[in-house]
């Protein structure tokens, strides 16, 4: 008698298998027992013959079938046909199952023989380190053992994965369910637990703990999962054949149920963060994006609020949570209620945040029983799949005095956090934070206790080097290297406000290290060491051009609450729209350059959360040492040719530290290392360089740096590197910059050195599958020079404006001109007042409304 029939669906993981069958070999349960068939979907690797040998070894009766590559559910459904036990699972032949996983769901299922469906609880594998955890964001659904729900009364609880549930065979047969495959490339799992359990007046699920599926997340992201959010059908045919199609199936046969919207929203909730955490890199774009919003808005018409307002399993986020309310109604929607999200206690001010759908609503402040005018205050849009349907006001309003607000000639209630929702099921962990005092997350605490070592450390900061570092200013460009905007400011408070507390941070041991210890040896810091810590722990202000986790929370000082204002010098001019990446920063001091950034990150309905308050008009501390140095270079020797990277050709940074090691598979055989160095190559532009006494320079990114030494340049072309060199001196001597959307371009246009955009890859990287989004910027319009995508174009137009010699066509000139009106060497000095004014209070936040 077979009890479990195992269905697995198999496409090119051989690497995984040998761990897959290993598992399943070490099981305690009787192996004459469970049936295995597993289904080749046409492998291109050893997947098949690895399953054959199997079969033919092994202790299981394995079913081997084999077929042309169809996708999952027809795979699946093919091994359904053949299964022969009383419980059909459909195990996934990249992750691994428990020794005792058939053995204990074996003992749940005859202590419960009125189960329906049984799951197993996920654990997390690290495909990296093999380590398990116990963190999947449903595990609270197995916090009280094995334990057998009736959804029909734990409406808040739901499943949806075949790959780790336990269906019965005869109700499969009798409903004639298979998965379907018009759902692809996620979401069949749902669809077919949704049917399976729908027309069950009492659906019963074990929730069996014990059984411990060991779910893998690749570490190469490869998996089907992980590669479908850059799938259109992902935001078309999963949703429309599965989402829509299950509740519009429940809504015919009596109403939808309480588990199934459940399950809905659960799975829209990744769809929104997944999005927001990406920064708008996914398929739904354009007509996808459009096709998408259509059926999102029938599949919320099917939902009830209550579901979606009470939905708790994971963080959904206040505007994706209106999204999903408010954002395909008619009628226009505000809330009722208004959030302080941020506190400046140094400028005595609160920022209030309402959300709202359609048009804005009338709206009324009163600060101290005056009515009165925000003077920092903004409208952000919150762009979910490429259309915008909330919008967030934020105004900043002083804390002195009380405050009123008014939306629609109504009072709002104003709540010092967003409202928190809660499962029904109450919980005893659950319930023991809720009755512990958090801290406000507008004013952020240590994210852990200290260690008794961190709490000597803590002593001395207080005592022995507080007054060394007493409201000291941290600067730091990047951990391992300067030279950026942090590196000059530097230089210019020490020169000028020698009674500023200035102190640098670099990694000890770098080139840049050995060359400021040589000026500035006792101002200098080691990042990371013991005296780091003290510094950062007595620290008014850290300074940076780069932002990152790992300089402005680093995980080492975690134990403490920063004390610290944040201000971000940038690396470059921003022309993208980064406020996915730069509104989770803490930012008390925005440095922006030019007129049209500076209203890209202030002005109403863009995605920044930044107002005039944070953000100033400064030009970046480095344009100052720019400016005298192409005022002084005469020799135009050189054509700079310097790309910026590609998010998918190199693997992402380290928490701890701001490097990016090595570079993709592929990466050498990538079309941008096959354009750039047919560019690098081509006769016409030796040529023409030959002809005008010039040099080829290749200075890729700081992020593509390491991969220098792997490719193969001609041998007219001199590889440069940013560590040890002066870059403003490169750009200064350029005779042309070559690049494709490197923010360089406006270092070459500030000083106005002719430039060529070779773009390419522009549909992938500008559609938002670099970093962030399309911004305001467009280079036909605004570039500094012309726009080509073939490698003819741009070895013919850098050959012409080489011809054309070293200064920019009139028209380019003039919007260097327009970009930058104010170059006056005076930008470092703009940034310090700037800093100084971000740490006293604000007088002017309000105006009186006369009248």
């Amino acid at each position: 008698m077979i009890t479990f029939s195992l269905v697995t669906a198999v496409y090119d993981v051989e690497r995984y298998l040998e761990e897959f069958i290993d598992s399943l070999e070490a099981q305690t349960y009787p192996h004459e027992r469970i049936q295995v068939v597993a289904v080749d979907d046409g492998s291109t690797d050893g997947s098949l013959a690895r399953l054959r040998r199997w079969a033919a070894e092994g202790s299981f009766e394995v079913v081997v079938l084999a077929k042309e590559n169809g996708g999952q559910a027809s795979a699946r459904n093919l091994g359904l046909d053949h299964a022969s036990g009383d419980w059909v699972t459909f195990t996934d032949p990249d992750d691994r199952l428990d020794e005792r996983y058939f053995a204990t769901m074996a003992a749940f299922l005859e202590q419960h023989p009125d189960t329906d469906v049984a799951a197993a609880a996920f654990w997390m594998l690290n495909d990296a380190t093999s380590e398990l955890s116990n963190t999947h964001p449903l595990r609270a659904r197995f916090n009280d053992g094995d334990t057998l729900r009736d959804l029909s009364v734990f409406g808040d609880y739901f499943f949806g994965s075949a790959h780790a549930g336990f269906f019965r065979r005869s109700r499969l047969d009798e409903l004639g369910l298979r998965f379907d495959t018009r759902i692809r490339p996620n979401f069949e799992d749902g669809h077919f637990t949704a049917l399976y359990l729908l027309d069950l007046p009492q659906p019963r699920v074990g929730f069996v703990r014990s059984a411990h599926y060991l779910y893998r997340k690749r570490d190469d992201g490869s998996s089907t999962m992980q590669k479908s959010l850059r799938d259109p059908r992902r935001y078309t045919d999963a949703l429309r054949y599965g989402h829509l199609d299950a509740l519009q199936r429940a809504a015919a046969s009596g109403g939808v149920p309480r588990w199934l919207a459940g399950l809905i929203v659960y799975e829209l909730s990744w769809y929104l963060s997944l999005h927001d955490a990406r920064d708008g890199r996914t398929a739904a774009k354009g007509e996808v994006a459009e096709e998408f919003h259509r059926i999102l808005a029938q599949i919320v018409a099917l939902l009830p609020d209550d579901v979606i307002d009470g939905f708790a399993w994971r963080q959904l986020k206040p505007h994706n949570r209106a999204l999903l309310l408010h954002g395909y109604d008619d009628q226009p929607w505000h809330a009722t209620e208004a959030v302080i999200d941020k506190v400046d206690r140094d400028r005595k001010l609160m920022r209030l945040s309402y959300l709202y759908t359609g048009a804005a609503p009338s709206e009324r402040l009163l600060v101290g029983g005056a009515e009165v005018r925000p003077r920092y205050a903004k409208i952000r849009d919150h762009v979910s799949h490429d259309q915008v349907r909330v919008h967030e006001r934020l105004l900043w309003v002083p804390t002195n005095v009380s405050a009123r607000l008014q939306l629609e000639g109504r009072d709002v209630q104003i709540l010092p956090e967003p409202r928190r929702r809660t499962h029904p099921t109450v919980r005893p962990l659950q319930l023991q934070r809720m009755l512990e005092p958090t801290p406000s997350p507008v004013l952020p605490g240590p994210e852990r206790a200290a260690t008794p070592a961190e709490a000597r450390l803590l002593e001395a900061a207080r005592g022995r080097k507080a007054r060394k570092y007493a409201d000291a200013w941290v600067l730091i460009d990047r951990i391992h290297d300067a030279d950026d905007s942090a590196e000059h400011l530097f230089h210019h408070l020490r020169a000028n406000h020698p009674d500023i507390n200035a102190w640098f941070v670099l990694e000890q041991g770098t080139a840049d290290w050995e060359r400021l210890r040589r000026s500035h040896k006792d101002r200098l810091v080691a990042f990371g060491s013991e005296e780091w810590k003290l510094l950062m722990l007595n620290a008014k202000h850290l300074v940076s051009s780069h932002p990152d986790t790992a300089v402005s929370r680093p995980p080492t000082l975690a134990f403490a609450a920063p004390g610290w204002r944040t201000t971000f010098l940038q690396h470059g001019v921003i022309k993208d729209d980064l406020s996915g990446w730069l509104n989770r920063r803490p930012l008390d001091v925005f440095v922006t350059s030019t007129p049209a950034e500076h209203e890209s990150i202030v002005g109403d309905h863009t995605g920044y959360t930044y107002t005039s308050l944070e953000a100033v008009m400064t030009g970046l501390p480095r344009f100052d040492r720019l400016l005298a140095v192409g005022r002084e270079t005469a020799q135009r020797d050189l054509v700079l040719v310097a790309p910026t990277w590609r998010f998918w050709l190199i693997p992402p940074q380290a928490t701890e530290h701001q490097r990016r090691e090595g570079v993709e598979a592929g990466f050498l055989d990538s079309e941008f290392v096959r354009r750039w160095t047919d560019f690098l190559s081509s006769p016409e532009l030796a040529a023409a360089c030959r002809r005008h006494g010039l040099r080829i320079g290749f200075l890729p990114h700081p992020n593509l740096q390491q991969a220098l030494p792997l490719l193969s340049l001609p041998d007219h072309v001199e590889a440069l590197r940013f560590e040890g060199t002066d870059v403003r001196r490169l750009v200064a001597r350029s005779a042309l910059l070559v690049t494709d959307y490197s923010s360089m371009a406006f270092n070459a246009a500030y000083i106005d050195r002719p430039v060529l955009y070779y773009q390419f890859d522009a549909e992938r990287v500008l559609s938002g599958d670099h970093v962030g989004d399309r911004g305001y910027f467009d280079y036909e319009r605004d570039g500094f020079g012309p726009v080509v995508v073939s490698p003819e174009q741009a070895v013919a137009a850098a050959v012409a404006q080489l011809d054309a010699g070293v200064d920019p066509a009139p028209e380019y000139a003039a919007r260097n001109a327009a970009t930058f009106p104010v170059r006056d060497g005076g930008c470092c000095e703009r940034v310090t007042q700037a800093i100084l004014a971000s740490a006293r209070p604000v007088t002017d936040a309000v105006t009186p409304i006369h009248g």
